[in-house]
């Protein structure tokens, strides 16, 4: 019986040490639960399966790595910015060309300027501009404090550039955090090309991700990923300043946000959750008890790898076509999808190639 005892106290000692680990030294702090939220109770697409994209052209297969955005200038010249810290050029012969080397792990976003120049947003390094000459920081501080986590970007007009910070508080390797903890650390910013200086538009956003100006300018769409919603901020008419829903309930977590030339928008949309594992975000428990364990997070990244969509929105907010994969046989971890002379092209966190998918051989558009 001592014995018995003995080890029922060690096991109790245990069990009392584990949850003081994982609720006192949780990375996170007091998580919201989320219910009711597409990442516990799975939305269905509006739209049938089709796994269209499973018949994406692989470009540069093997050249890239894990390509998180896809940027195409005026001339038809693709650029990719790969893991490996290349940005990438596809010329239109053909030809690939590993243009400059950043030696930098965490470029994310990116988008070409009315001048050629590609901004690229590094995750730690901050809002870049990259030009034939060479690497010009363009924002490293916001209001004193270092920029982390910049992950979108979009020019507009008249030089400003409007990009997404994810996190204040979680780096980009440790995203998933951030969505665990479900407080909205996120932000917008415009960078003033005229004075160089920034200003934060919109905070308190959950996982500030893709930013897409309308066709007109007169507002912006920015995805909030966590939330499964995407919201319109307006900068012209008489709603300027004011912000309002523009998607939300969407079928997975809205990334990158893209304009069409018709003036729709591309919306890449990822999977938060592995199937029958949504619960976690309804427990406080388990999401300091996931947080707690790398080994545990990357089981419920495991979900992200199961399929790949994307969808073109109308400028009122409604899904008109989805393309997917719904195998994560082809394409998985889509993060961005760009339409360029009829062609959609797509990159992926998970890829080592740039899909490209004709548009004019699939269907019309569903009403």
């Amino acid at each position: 019986m001592g014995w018995f005892a003995a080890c029922s106290s060690l096991v109790l000692v245990g069990l009392v040490a584990l949850v003081v680990q994982i609720l006192y030294f949780s990375p996170i702090q007091d998580p919201i639960l989320l219910e009711n939220s597409p990442l516990s109770s799975p939305i269905a697409s509006p739209i049938p399966i089709n796994n269209k994209l499973q018949t994406v052209i692989k470009l540069g297969e093997g050249l890239v790595k894990d390509p998180e955005d896809v940027s195409v200038d005026k001339d038809g010249v693709l650029y990719a910015c790969s893991r490996d810290g290349w940005i990438l050029r596809l010329h239109r012969n053909g030809s690939w060309e590993h243009w400059k080397n950043l030696h930098s792990s965490t470029m994310l976003g990116t988008t070409i300027t009315t001048q050629g120049d590609l901004i690229v947003c590094d995750a730690d390094k901050g809002l870049l501009k990259i030009k034939e000459d060479g690497v010009t920081v363009l924002v490293s501080q916001v209001k004193g404090s270092k920029l982390s986590f910049a992950d979108d970007v979009i020019e507009a007009s008249d030089g400003s550039l409007y990009f997404s910070v994810a996190s204040t508080k979680f780096d980009f390797h440790n995203w998933y955090l951030d969505l665990l903890e479900a407080r909205p650390h996120g932000q917008l910013l415009k960078y003033n090309p005229i004075t160089n200086q920034t200003s934060i538009l919109m905070d308190n956003l959950g996982f500030a991700n893709g930013v897409a100006l309308s066709k007109d300018e007169h507002y912006l769409v920015i995805c909030e990923s966590w939330k499964y919603s995407c919201l319109r901020h307006w900068l012209k008419g008489e709603k300027k300043g004011k912000t309002e829903t523009f998607l939300e309930n969407l079928p997975g977590a809205p990334d990158n946000i893209n304009l069409a030339p018709d003036g729709t928008f591309w919306l890449a949309l990822l999977q938060g959750s592995p199937e029958g594992l949504g619960f976690v975000h309804s427990s406080k428990i388990l999401k300091h008890v996931v947080a707690s364990f790398p080994s545990l997070i990357e089981v419920m990244k495991g979900g992200l790898y199961k399929k790949a969509m994307v969808a073109n929105v109308g400028g009122d907010g409604q899904i008109i076509r989805m393309f997917d994969d719904n195998e994560g046989k082809v394409m998985n971890v889509l993060t961005s999808a760009v339409e360029f002379e009829d062609h959609l092209y797509l990159a992926s966190l998970n890829g080592n190639f740039i899909g490209k998918l004709p548009l004019p051989k699939l269907a019309a558009p569903t009403n």
